[in-house]
């Protein structure tokens, strides 16, 4: 019997471990007829050009751990086009000629992405944002801090710190921990370790609000929201499951007050998680009834989308309206 327990463990174990059941499907959204699929300058990416005459703003747009290009990314670059801007989506993971993994994904696929998007000829050079969500919201960040040409920043679901990176097969996680999420010139820059919950087998938010504990040790993994030259929007739903949003956008609108930093207004919305921001659903739409997945109720995170995405084009539109003043 025990024989045949052990067996059966190994079985599962090299189950697990072989079919990675807990990766998220990973899409490469064709995005025709709006755009076109962008492959030079070593990217990956879906690119929507400005409707109208004349020189546009541009948006570097960025999703978040589900890797790729997916269509819920695909359809906020829409609504951004249909508001007159240039959007260029890029895949930085988990999609061909990229990592497998969220793991030192090198910040020069951002300077590509954001030195081809300023290269191209409708779209004005010195009007340039940065949109990201989740993990994309976290490199947004990072990003801006490093890019300061950029004039104006969106991070829904944002993060304060550059966090470990992410093997979503559990047995290399456990076995082979991975290093940080970004790197830069080949090397890892500084970022948070998870850290054990307190209570095991409740939601992932947990294992991040252990580890935020263990900041004190680790503050070269904060990142110097100080630096940003651009004023900064954050979007953060109370109801989280997934990581605590909307206590990190109040850490990072408190070293920006703290340290002479931009502007950050933060959005925090009450019956929302972790799908938060984009456009709203129609209830009739199937992926309506999942909005809740990650917390909040469906209903609070459509109407936070409801109220957020005017304010997210608002703020673009005001920073972005005009050419960006002498340096």
């Amino acid at each position: 019997v025990l024989v045949a327990i052990v067996s059966i463990a190994i079985i599962g174990v090299a189950a697990i471990w072989a079919l990675n059941p807990f990766a998220p499907e990973v899409v490469v959204t064709n995005p025709v007829p709006e755009g076109r699929r962008i492959t030079d300058h070593g990217l990956l990416a879906n690119y929507y050009p400005p409707q109208g005459n004349g020189k546009r703003a541009g948006i570097l747009l960025l999703g978040g751990s589900e890797g790729g290009l997916s269509p819920g990314v695909g359809r906020m670059a829409k609504g951004l086009q249909a508001n007159g801007f240039a959007v260029l989506q890029v895949a930085y993971f988990a999609a061909p000629g990229l990592p497998p993994k969220l793991e030192l994904v090198p910040l020069e696929t951002f300077d590509r992405a954001l030195d081809w998007l300023k290269s191209q000829p409708e779209v004005d050079a010195e009007r340039i944002g940065i949109v990201g969500g989740s993990k994309g919201a976290e490199a947004a960040l990072i990003i801006a801090t490093r890019r300061p040409e950029l004039r104006a920043v969106v991070a829904a679901m944002p993060s304060s710190v550059a966090w470990q990176g992410i093997d979503w097969n559990i047995m290399n996680m456990i076995l082979n921990p991975p290093g940080g999420s970004w790197s830069l010139g080949g090397k890892p820059i500084p970022f948070l370790p998870y850290a054990q919950p307190k209570q095991f087998g409740g939601p992932v938010v947990d294992i991040y609000a252990a580890s935020l504990e263990t900041l004190a040790q680790h503050q070269d993994a904060i990142i110097p929201v100080e630096r940003i030259r651009a004023p900064v929007l954050l979007i953060c739903g109370m109801a989280d499951k997934l990581w605590p949003s909307c206590p990190m956008a109040d850490q990072v609108k408190a070293r920006a007050s703290a340290n002479n930093g931009p502007a950050v207004t933060v959005l925090a919305y009450n019956d929302a998680g972790h799908a938060v921001m984009g456009l709203p659903v129609d209830k009739s739409n199937s992926n309506y009834a999942r909005l809740d997945r990650m917390g909040g109720t469906n209903d609070g995170n459509n109407d936070a989308r409801a109220d957020g995405w005017p304010k997210i084009v608002a703020h673009l539109e005001a920073a972005l309206t005009t050419p960006s003043p002498a340096q």
